[in-house]
């Protein structure tokens, strides 16, 4: 407003207040634009410090105006004369919205088997108590019972393995473990027996008279079809001495009584025979096959020909003879781009161990981040929807971690753009105070 068009009377002095109001308006917009853009450089300040945080997702600030006042309202045309544009002068600017954009963040790769990045949509699913939390990063670890954890120790979810060994996509979500305590064992087939069984047991070398306890007792598990474990046995028996000594004078075994025990089951016996070395010659069970069947109906049929005693001995030296393979140990493991973890066993067989869940959301920007690289679920970002990778959802790639997709070149160019909005923001409070103290000035 113009000072020369006020009028000597009284009227002055509104026209001065409603000027000093329209000052104050612009000086308030000026503040509401600094603290929007104080906001915007928070927002690139926490996504520069996250730009090597795995799995993170950059955040951006938007604006909106606030509401206008009204000085005019618009009119309509006449028969006359033309419509009139309302006339409205706004009040600053509001923050509009704080997004989390979802964009793929880089794939590194580390060659480390339990580092896995997703390839696409969704989140994986770790649990801390009752409350289960949403994830990008897919740097695993195995704790000292073999559970799968996060760096937090929160355990990862997935689908367990049923008896058949197969995935139990239908049951719930469960603790993933990478152990020999989860290994579905294979139907025995076999047992093999290796090593020496010290002759002093059984008889004495020198003059063939009965010694020692004249049994010796080997324990290892036979598993049926179920993998059901069954704690099992086979005793060796020498109840008569040697007749005759060897070539060296000594005498040796001919012949022992074998027993196999499986708890729950019958007995199976049989004779084992042997020549002057030491070596097994020959092996006879009473049955063939040896059958084991347990009150849960499961059955175990081992042949003849699957005792195999072909590297057992009885000589005059440290006993050292054992059950091999009846139990298949876990040697490595490797997990799939559709989140199996397979097992490879000592056996030389390869076992399913389990399988990482993914986690979908309708609106998967409705997540609230709960700090630790987790997101917990919200009203606005739907309920989870829980698949299998591949499944209508993202894929997996094993040794690999996702990066954080904060772009540093956009993000300084960003922040120079906030500190020059920053910046003209102050320029219209000062200038607004230049005008005031004209104003002010008007009097003197």
């Amino acid at each position: 407003m113009e000072t020369a068009d006020l009028p000597n009377d009284g009227s002055k002095s509104i026209h001065r207040s409603k000027g000093v109001l329209h000052m104050l308006r612009s000086m308030y917009s000026g503040i509401s634009g600094m603290k929007n853009f104080q906001t915007k450089l928070d927002i690139i300040g926490n996504n520069i410090a996250n730009v090597n945080t795995y799995g993170y997702k950059k955040g951006r600030v938007t604006f909106q105006s606030l509401v206008s006042q009204q000085l005019s309202a618009a009119s309509s045309p006449t028969f006359n004369r033309g419509g009139i544009n309302p006339k409205q002068v706004g009040l600053g600017s509001s923050m509009g919205s704080i997004d989390k954009i979802q964009t793929q963040g880089s794939l590194q790769t580390t060659g480390r088997a339990l580092d896995v990045a997703i390839s696409g949509d969704g989140y994986f699913i770790v649990n801390k108590g009752f409350q289960n939390f949403y994830t990008r990063a897919g740097n695993f670890y195995i704790d000292q019972n073999g559970l799968l954890v996060n760096s937090d120790g929160m355990r990862v979810l997935g689908y367990g393995v049923n008896n058949k060994g197969q995935i139990d996509k239908a049951g719930d979500l469960t603790e993933l473990y990478i152990s020999d305590d989860t290994i579905q064992q294979p139907l025995s087939d076999s047992v093999t027996v290796a090593g020496n069984l010290d002759i002093n047991n059984f008889i004495d070398p020198t003059t063939g008279a009965a010694a020692g306890t004249q049994t010796k007792t080997l324990n290892f598990k036979l598993f049926d079809s179920l993998g059901v474990e069954h704690p099992s046995s086979i005793t060796f028996d020498s109840p008569t001495a040697a007749l005759v000594p060897n070539t060296t004078n000594e005498y040796y075994v001919q012949q022992m009584n074998i027993t196999l025990s499986s708890t729950g089951a019958s007995d199976v016996t049989g004779t084992v025979t042997f020549n002057e070395d030491g070596t097994v010659k020959t092996v006879n069970l009473s049955s063939d096959p040896a059958t084991f069947t347990y009150p849960s109906g499961q059955q175990i049929d081992i042949p003849e020909s699957g005792f195999d005693l072909t590297a057992l001995s009885v000589r005059d030296s440290v006993g050292t003879a054992d059950v091999i393979g009846d139990v298949a140990l876990l040697t490595g493991y490797q997990i799939g781009n559709s989140g199996e973890i397979s097992g490879v066993l000592s056996n030389g067989d390869v076992q399913l161990l389990g399988q990482l869940a993914l986690a979908g959301f309708n609106n998967p920007g409705g997540l609230e981040k709960a700090g630790d690289n987790l997101y917990s679920v919200t009203n606005n970002s739907g309920d989870p929807i829980e698949a299998v990778p591949g499944d209508g959802i993202g894929i997996l790639q094993t040794g690999m971690l996702e990066m954080s997709n904060v772009d540093l070149a956009t993000a300084f160019t960003e922040m120079i753009v906030a500190e020059r909005g920053f910046q003209a923001n102050t320029r219209i409070i000062t200038t607004s105070d230049e005008i005031l103290q004209e104003l002010v000035n008007l009097k003197r």
